[in-house]
Order: structure tokens, then sequence, then C-alpha cells
């Protein structure tokens, strides 16, 4: 691409028209935009922009959560312990089983037995585990160990705790554990790499011992360095990629995660709060067993960390195979578990569940506002969904008036205390779908509910986005931004996807990453960019003459005094136009450019950048082109 200083003084249609490399010749009759800077039409939501995960495509375990040992609870299945081996260096013996009498807690009750018939020093004996497909080591960096373990009647001695490369076999990092006896216990250890480490994936932990014995282990673990250094914390480069989203709010635990396939499977905070050796884990909708390593207050931690508040989803009675629990009685438990939920997330210390957070860590209540009563309830064919959403919203609405409440499914409720304040709309849609839907909500009533767009996203492109992707999304934000006195909150989904083989279920995902690095989608950029420049006011505007893939929004920062201009030209011919820009400075304007040769252009995981935005500041004039398959953002001061 061109540099952007070096250019800075040619017309801005010629700056473009180069950097798509499209001839002007090429473009379509110019269109005429008018926007009135100073003539503000709608508001637009200052929560419009948000962020969804749910435990899809190990986005937490084996992603976000930055645990680096893969069934840290000795999870056992037909085929045996996943992601453990046993170690039997030189002539040692050993052996290791799953033992479903004794574990170091209620929620942990079980334990792997590692029983050494032999071992000395250079014979060591023990286990192994590769990490979720691999762990990433670098160098000069500190990683924090620990284990649950109780001696058998033999003392095998002290635990040596490695980090080894897979390639070369060298010990990268070492520790000493010393065991003492009795009862269960939780040892600590730290491994630190030296300076001559390169980065990499290709490594496993191991825990040796040189004597015979037995010793029972439970809740083995290991965290790299995390965001803001937070104990049990979160991938400081993912939390990274979030932050420069500009998000708002984060929907939380998620999608599907809430419900669970089965009643049983629910996201159960009470059981995902407190010290880790008692939350007993659950299974996660998507095929894999969730740790809830990252629970309730992990989860508000991260909405804390990157200065924004949670949309509390909370479970309204329903899971996924069908079953659900009937409106009346039998639901009274599950209410009193929401009314416990937002107790927990905002009581404070005279209540029983903030008393619980303040026990946890946590002192303050966090910020909230907005509460989801379940999750794609137009699943329920019992049609038990009405009645199940009035019995939480009455209780919800007596003890907690002051937040907003958002029924998941178009359906009519009787009572009218209990009435939604949003309804979540899903849109999963191709490019071409998503282009024909950006007038969707410009002639729907602005009365009754308003809107939660929850989940939405162009898919075509695996395990990313691709750049058509990337432009039905634009396309659709200037939908949002337009209406966003009806649609006060969104979040694109799903947001993470691990693209190590096996690791996904869902295409397109906005951001990509392996054990070692992450990878920004041109969707990313895309969101990034709408989120980080987008006022509080919509401009009066008008359009005529533009081609049927060419979409805009005008929205007016008040408080930086600036109009934000999006254009997105779809279509494979550029776009020229007029451009009659009232209440705007004669001040150059700032100009950020995404732009890709055609749909089908994509980042990877080892092509990470083939497209990201391009910077440059220029001198609007009348006549401005938009290059084929282009975002552009403009930030254009006012008088």
């Amino acid at each position: 691409m061109l540099s952007c200083v070096a250019h800075r003084t040619l017309p801005l249609a010629l700056l473009l028209a180069a950097v798509a490399q499209v001839p002007l010749a090429q473009s379509s009759a110019p269109a005429k935009l008018l926007i009135d800077a100073q003539s503000i039409v709608t508001p637009v939501s200052p929560m419009l922009y948000g962020l969804m995960t749910e435990e899809i495509n190990h986005s937490y375990d084996g992603g976000l959560y930055a645990e680096m040992v893969d069934n840290r609870t000795f999870r056992a299945h037909w085929d045996g312990v996943g992601n453990w081996g046993v170690v039997r260096n030189g002539n040692a013996k050993a052996s290791f089983a799953v033992d479903k009498t004794d574990g170091p807690s209620k929620g942990l009750p079980t334990s792997l037995k590692l029983t050494v018939d032999s071992a000395s020093p250079g014979n060591e004996a023990g286990l192994s585990n590769s990490g979720y497909w691999g762990m990433a080591v670098r160098p000069r960096t500190k990683y924090m160990g620990s284990f649950y373990a109780k001696l058998g009647s033999a003392d095998p001695g002290p635990v040596t705790a490695q980090l080894i490369s897979n390639d070369t076999g060298r010990v990268i990092a070492e520790a000493r554990v010393e065991l003492h006896a009795g009862g269960w216990s939780q040892y600590q250890y730290s491994l630190t790499t030296g300076a001559d480490i390169k980065p990499s994936a290709s490594n496993h932990l191991q825990l040796t011992v040189s004597r015979p014995g037995s010793v029972s282990l439970q809740l083995v673990s290991l965290f790299p360095p995390t965001y803001k250094d937070r104990v049990n914390g979160n991938r400081a480069d993912l939390m990274e990629r979030m932050a420069g989203m500009n998000a708002k709010f984060l929907r939380l635990p998620g999608g599907n995660y809430l419900e669970g396939d089965q009643i049983a499977d629910r996201y159960d905070f009470k059981k995902t709060i407190g010290p880790l050796v008692d939350r007993p884990g659950h299974q996660a909708p998507w095929t894999y067993w969730s740790t809830d390593g990252l629970g309730l207050l992990e989860f508000l931690e991260w909405c804390e960390d990157l200065r924004i508040e949670p949309v509390l989803a909370v479970y309204a009675g329903y899971a996924l195979k069908g079953d659900y629990i009937h409106p009346g009685k039998a639901l009274e438990p599950y209410v009193q578990d929401a009314l416990d939920e937002v107790e927990y997330v905002t009581g404070g210390p005279e209540t029983k569940w903030g008393a619980e957070r303040i026990k946890d860590g946590h002192p303050a209540p966090f910020p909230l506002h907005y509460i989801e009563i379940g999750n794609e309830d137009w699943f329920d064919k019992s049609g038990s969904y009405p009645a199940r959403f009035e019995q939480f919203a009455l209780a919800l609405r007596k003890k907690y008036p002051q937040y907003k409440l958002i029924i998941t499914a178009p359906v009519k409720v009787a009572s009218a205390a209990a009435q939604p304040d949003l309804i979540d709309d899903h849109y999963y849609k191709s490019p071409a779908e998503m282009f024909d839907l950006v007038h969707h909500y410009d002639n729907e009533p602005r009365t009754g509910p308003k809107v939660f767009v929850g989940e939405w996203a162009t898919r075509s492109g695996s395990p990313t986005p691709n750049f058509g992707d990337a432009l039905g999304d634009a396309a659709w934000m200037t939908s949002m931004e337009r209406n966003s006195d009806l649609i006060l909150i969104s979040s694109y989904a799903p947001m993470l996807v691990n693209v190590n083989p096996g690791a996904m279920q869902w295409a397109t995902d906005l951001i990509g990453f392996d054990a070692l690095t992450t990878y920004a989608s041109p969707s990313y950029y895309a969101q990034a960019l709408f989120a980080n420049h987008v006022g509080d006011g919509t401009a009066k505007s008008t359009m005529t003459g533009a081609g049927d893939r060419f979409f805009y929004s005008a929205t007016v920062s008040s408080s930086k005094k600036m109009l934000h201009l999006k254009l997105v030209n779809a279509s494979n011919l550029p776009q020229s136009l007029t451009l009659d820009l009232k209440g705007v400075s004669a001040r150059p304007a700032k100009l950020t450019t995404l732009h890709a040769a055609s749909f089908q252009a994509t980042n990877s995981i080892t092509s990470p950048e083939a497209i990201k935005p391009v910077e440059s500041t220029v001198r609007l004039t009348p006549s401005h082109n938009v290059p084929a398959y282009t975002i552009e953002v403009l930030d254009i001061p006012l008088k």
C-alpha cells in the first residue's frame, strides 16, 4: 500500500484509487451524499457495541482462560485419562489409575494415584501433560504452578516439575517441590525460563519423582503471566485484542452455554464461584468439558479489566435438548437462583450473596443495567416461555426494579408488570443476505421493546471471516448505527476460535488463536473501526444515486466535535461520490481504510496481517471516490 505520509497532498480520489489499484474510469455514476452535521435526527446508544462469547471453539478452556494444563482434574474416558501420560525414564517402573474414592474436596472427590514400583535419580517416574495443543513458552517468563497431593504409605520423594521442549527434549525450566505426610494439601511452585528460549508452543509439563512409593494428585495447574496479573486470570494477548474493540459490555455467560444440553448441565453460577478446588466443572453443550475455572467472578473481573459492564443472562428453565421446567412451583428454585446471582453481582456486605462475593475477594459490587432471561427460547416448542419469562420478570422487577429486562423470543407476556424492555434478535447471514438486511429496522415501530442484537455475524469464511464477511458486517453496522434509537446494544458472535485441528465447532469467528499467538480477522478490524469511531447522534443525511451495495453511516460526536462518516463499498466497482457536508471544518480529516482485492481474501494464523487498516490524513473535496471492496472511516472535524 502507498505511504500515507508521502501522498497526503494527492487529491483524495487519486489516493484511494491507487490504494485499490482500480482505475477511476471504471467508476459508476457519481452518487450524491448530503450530510448536515448540525442537525441530529436520532441518538446513538452509548452501549451499542459489546462483546459476546461462550464455551465454544475452546474459547475458554484452551483459549482465553490462561490455564495451560489440559484435563487438570484427570477426567477419564473409555480410552484413558485424556492428555496425561506416564513417564518412565531409564528402567523406572510406574503406573497410574483414577481413584474414585479419594479427592481433596466435595467438588473434586476423585484423584489420580501414581504408583512407582522402581525409580532413582536418572530413572525418574511420573506424569506428563501435553497442554491444549501444546504449551506456549517464552523467554524470561515466570510460570506459576500448583497441585493438590496426598502421600501414600511410602513417600516417593520430592516432585520435580519441568517444562520440556517436545522438539529437542531440553528442560526449559525446573522446580523442586517437597511433599509432606498427612492429608490433602495444595503445593505451589514457579518455573522461570531463560533468555535463550525461543517462543514456541511445542512443549509439555512433567511431574516426576525418583523413589518408589505412591502419591495421589488433583487439580494440577500451570499459568503464564495473565492480563493485569490476575490470579486465575486470562491470556494477555486475547484480552488486548478485546481491549482494542472499544466495547461497552460483555454478554455473559453467553449463548447455549447458559442452557446446557440437559437441565443438569446448565450454567449454575453457585458451582463456579469460590476456590477452584470446590468447583466440579460441568458438561458444556459444544462437546467438551468446562472446568469452570473461568466462573462468574472471573467473568465479572474480565469486564472490570476491560472497563466494561456485564449484560447478565440468567438461566430460565430450558435445556437445548428440549427439556424444560414447568412454570409455577417447580420453577421457583431457578427464579431464586437468578435473584441470588444478581445479588452476587451487585449486593452489599449485608446481603448473603454480596457477602459471598466479598469473601471471594471482590468487596465492591459490579455495575449492571441489563438482565437477559434465558437464551434463544424460540427453540422451546413447549410453549412455556411466556409463562417462564413472566415468572422471572415479576420476581426480578419486585426486587430489582432498576434493571432493564431482555426477552429472547417474540412472545406475548400476559402481565403488564412483566413486559420486557428489550428483545434479543439474532442474525447469522451470508454476505448477500446481510446486504439485503440493512434496511430491516428502518421502518420498524419505535413503540414496545427496544432491540438487543445479541448475536450477529456475516458467515462465509472459516475459521474466521473473510473480507466479504467484513463487508457484510460493516454494512450491517451502518444499519445498527442509523437505527440506534431502537437498537440499544449489540454483540457479534462467536468471538473466539482455537484454530488447531479438532478445536473448532463453529466456523466464522472474530478472533483466531493457537496456544502461542492470535490474529485479527477482517471483520474484527471492521468492528473495531466502527466502535472506535462512533458518535452520540445520527446526523441528518440523504443519499441518492448510489449502487445497491454501497452503504454509509454518519454520526456526530458532540464531545469530540467530530463527524464520523463510514462508507462501505461492497461492489466490485468503485463508487464515486459528490459530497455536500454542512457544519464541518476545512481542517484535514483522518481517513482509515480497510481494503481487499476480493471477498475471499482473509487473514490467518500464518498470515495475520494480510488485511489491516491503513491510516492517512486527507483534505476533503466535493469529489470523493470509494474503491471497490473497501471500508472507509472518515473523522471530519466540525466547525
